[in-house]
């Protein structure tokens, strides 16, 4: 074995590159942030809905100027990358970040729901920035042969993120009693405008911490010492992408993509109204309490990837992605129809089978795109907006008949994943 073949052997058992470690947690952090900061949303919708006495479909507007926010800025986010790097890019996210929580301290003084709103705007902004750029550039955190290794260890803390969001949420932003609006409106103006100023005053305490959190998180990224792969701008040296036009020859790619869009939606909307589903089907059931549902249902998503993972190495991944969808479709249709418990339990078993279909889907549409590969990204990506349409759509079935009802929308979008499953099962690489 030659000199430069043992070299490599050498580098390839290797996690991170040498003198990095302190760069390469930074970077992982990442991925837990933007799932704390997604998963408060689901929090924050309950809390917004009790408060200023809102409908289904106007509480959802909190997932919609998210993902909106999400959408309008994933290209940007991928040429401001390419212009000045992946630390500047994870830098800016985190500024935008930080400040988008800052917004939360005057939204709630103000007390005007629409000022929280652009606050979750300019937060997603900023995780828009985090997500298109700490993908890429944990990757280059170390040898090339493990860079899969490494991106799925550090993929493993989003739904860590996502579950202590949910627990900080819980903990600090809801109260322990259930107040109906008819109470609410019953009370004096000026008991109702005090009552409604605590609630709100409940989300300054987190919102602040964040803003401390990541900001502090901008600084130490800004001076820590990375490795020069992670800090260098796109090779100009790679082939030339095959530019958008030539994506039209590949009609499995745009179900691929619709799919997507299908699957971020229904994941959305049903962490979105775990919470009023459980107070829907059992009455006089404060918010609080109600939280342990979502806590549960993101640990059975936990669960989900390791288990989904494993038995990818035993059955092709568009066979296992056809029967997880088809799972979700059979779970979404008894909540809406059953009730009670045990539609509840249905809606939370759900997770489980969520857990492999984006990066599944995200794959899998790329398969045997070529040189339009870069292309067929960016729309994966903007895809997302999945998130922004479907839990509105969701409040207004809500609103006009029952929450229980409003979960056959997801079922819909489950049904749309299984099709794009069932079709990639014929592609010989599937």
């Amino acid at each position: 074995m030659n000199e430069a073949t043992t070299s490599k052997l050498a580098a390839s058992r290797e996690f991170i590159s040498p003198g990095f470690l302190g760069a390469t947690v930074l970077v992982i952090a990442l991925f837990a942030f933007w799932g704390m900061s997604n998963s408060l949303n689901d929090v924050l919708i309950p809390q917004f809905r009790k408060t200023f006495l809102l409908g289904d479909f106007a509480s959802s507007f909190v997932q919609f100027a998210t993902f909106i926010g999400y959408f309008l800025f994933a290209i940007p986010a991928s040429l401001f990358m390419r212009r000045f790097g992946y630390r500047a890019a994870v830098v800016m996210g985190l500024v935008l970040f930080g400040t988008g929580a800052l917004l939360f301290y005057p939204a709630a003084m103000l007390g005007e729901y629409h000022f929280f709103l652009g606050a979750l705007f300019v937060v997603a902004s900023g995780l828009s920035f985090l997500e298109t750029s700490a993908n890429p550039m944990i990757a280059a955190m170390g040898p090339a042969e493990n860079a899969d290794q490494r991106l799925n260890f550090a993929q493993m803390f989003n739904p860590l993120g996502t579950i202590a969001g949910v627990f900080v949420g819980k903990e600090l932003i809801l109260s322990d009693h259930h107040m109906s609006p008819e109470q609410i409106m019953a009370m004096e103006p000026a008991a109702r405008a005090a009552w409604q100023a605590s609630e709100l005053s409940a989300v300054k305490l987190p919102y602040l911490g964040i803003a401390c959190l990541v900001l502090l998180w901008a600084v130490l990224v800004a001076v820590a010492k990375f490795p020069p792969m992670a800090r260098r701008v796109a090779d100009d040296t790679a082939p030339a992408d095959g530019g958008f036009a030539g994506l039209l020859a590949f009609p499995r790619y745009w179900l691929g993509v619709f799919a997507q869009f299908a699957y971020v939606g229904a994941q959305v909307g049903v962490w979105s109204f775990v919470i009023r589903y459980t107070q829907y089907n059992t009455p006089g059931t404060a918010e609080k309490l109600a939280a342990d549902n979502l806590i549960i249902t993101l640990t059975l998503f936990f669960a989900g990837r390791f288990v989904g993972t494993l038995l990818m190495s035993k059955f092709r991944p568009a066979s296992l992605l056809a029967l997880f969808a088809a799972a979700d479709v059979a779970l979404c249709v008894m909540a809406a129809l059953a009730g009670g418990d045990f539609g509840l339990y249905a809606l939370m078993a759900t997770s489980f089978f969520m857990s492999i279909q984006f990066p599944t889907i995200f794959t899998m549409s790329l398969r045997g795109l070529g040189t339009h590969t870069k292309s067929g990204s960016s729309f994966l990506v903007m895809a997302i907006v999945g998130g922004a349409l479907i839990p509105p759509l969701m409040g207004l079935i809500s609103d006009a008949s029952s929450i229980n009802l409003a979960m056959l929308v997801p079922a819909a979008c489950f049904a749309v994943v299984w099709l794009f499953g069932i079709s990639s099962r014929k592609t010989a690489a599937a």
